[in-house]
């Protein structure tokens, strides 16, 4: 509250005309009544219920400013949006780092290695990746509550650096599953795993960067190499170790699996997209072999560019023709492609309906099927747009 400043003590009072001639006793008139008295009382106490009715209102006007500062545009402010994000990250991790666990190789020999994973049913079943598992002799699996398990290879996926891994336990913690078909740039994005083995459940968290990447992968040594296509791009810190691990959104949902980093670089990392899992996570938990759908043939990702430079009638869409590597066709012998008569310089620009572009290729088009699925592709062949219908085979198994 606003108060009035202290007046001080009053002047003394003196008689009009002083000195005042003395007066017979008899004659004397009591003092001139102080006309002014009752409206100096009357503006003090106004001037009193001003100050407090001001303080009411310049506090009211400081509590109006703040809320505006925090509603209005639809907006909030920075501290609010730090607040929101960090509850959001702590409830997501709540929801699924009890299902995160460490997964410890040993390969023979005194070699072996460690990653993470998590376990997307409470029976026991466990995702991680390919290559933390890959030649394994023996497999320890250590939950988040310090629990240890032998763990066996249930299959390896040979379309991506994914592998099933199953332990014998029930009543697990397992991890929410969601979607990664409609991802966008910028969103949140939480890791969760074990870098070098030793921080169990370590949290970072960052943003999508990109979607679609595609990456050539090799080990430490150099030693082996494989290309890995539609990859979500993540600055959430990625660390050897983490490979396996969840990659979260705020909803406390597996997005992605974490899978790779950028040694040129910082804040690059990569993941693959859950929707990819799904298909061989449904096989097993049915007790099928794992298997990826095939179409058979060398594709290009079309863009503007390429469009441009190959006088294409289409700007997106998957080019058929010949690899890098000296064959002389796109078309794979024996395979679905060929039964159904794809050729060279075909564009596939959709798979039932849905398009095929750069941020959705071919192969995340696809591999939402199992082998024996029969889909309908729609191919821009020259100046015309045409319908192949086709049954999806069995990929072979990827070398490495």
């Amino acid at each position: 509250m606003i108060t009035p400043p202290d007046s001080g003590p009053s002047a003394p009072q003196t008689p009009f005309g002083s000195p005042n001639p003395p007066q017979p006793v008899a004659t004397a008139h009591p003092p001139r009544a102080r006309w002014w008295v009752p409206f100096l009382v009357i503006a003090l106490v106004v001037g009193m219920l001003s100050g407090a009715l001001s303080a009411v209102a310049i506090t009211n006007l400081l509590h109006q400013d703040t809320t505006a500062l925090t509603t209005t545009g639809g907006g909030t402010t920075v501290s609010n949006v730090h607040i929101d994000e960090s509850s959001a990250i702590t409830d997501a991790v709540k929801k699924v780092s009890p299902a995160v666990v460490t997964i410890q190789v040993s390969s023979g020999l005194g070699s072996g290695g460690s990653g993470s994973g998590f376990i997307f049913n409470s029976n026991g079943w466990i995702l991680t990746n390919r290559h933390v598992v890959q030649g394994a002799n023996q497999i320890q699996v250590v939950l988040a509550d310090s629990r240890t398990f032998t763990g066996t290879v249930y299959g390896i996926d040979t379309l991506t650096d994914l592998a099933i891994v199953k332990i014998n336990a029930s009543g697990l913690p397992a991890a929410p599953i969601g979607s990664s078909g409609d991802l966008i740039q910028g969103q949140l994005a939480i890791a969760i795993g074990n870098p070098l083995g030793t921080f169990e459940n370590t949290v970072t968290s960052g943003v999508i960067s990109g979607l679609g990447r595609q990456i050539t992968a090799g080990d430490s040594g150099n030693q082996s190499s494989e290309q890995l296509n539609d990859l979500i791009q993540t600055d959430a810190a990625i660390n050897p170790g983490n490979s396996g691990g969840p990659l979260v959104n705020s909803d406390g949902q597996v997005i992605g699996i974490n899978t790779a980093t950028s040694g040129n670089a910082q804040g690059i990392g990569f993941s693959i997209p859950i929707d990819f899992a799904k298909t061989i996570m449904a096989q097993a938990l049915a007790g099928k072999t794992l298997a990826r759908p095939w179409i058979g043939v060398y594709f290009q990702p079309v863009t503007r560019q390429l469009a441009s430079s190959d006088h294409l009638a289409v700007d997106h869409g998957a080019l058929i023709g010949a690899p890098a590597n000296g064959q002389s066709t796109g078309i794979v012998g024996g395979s679905p492609a060929a039964a159904a008569g794809l050729k060279d310089g075909d564009v596939i620009t959709a798979v039932d309906g849905q398009t095929v572009d750069t941020n959705h290729d071919l192969s995340s088009r696809i591999v939402v099927h199992n082998p024996g699925d029969r889909v309908t592709l729609t191919v821009q062949r020259g100046g015309s747009s045409i319908q192949i219908s086709l049954t999806l085979g069995t990929l072979p198994a990827q070398n490495g």
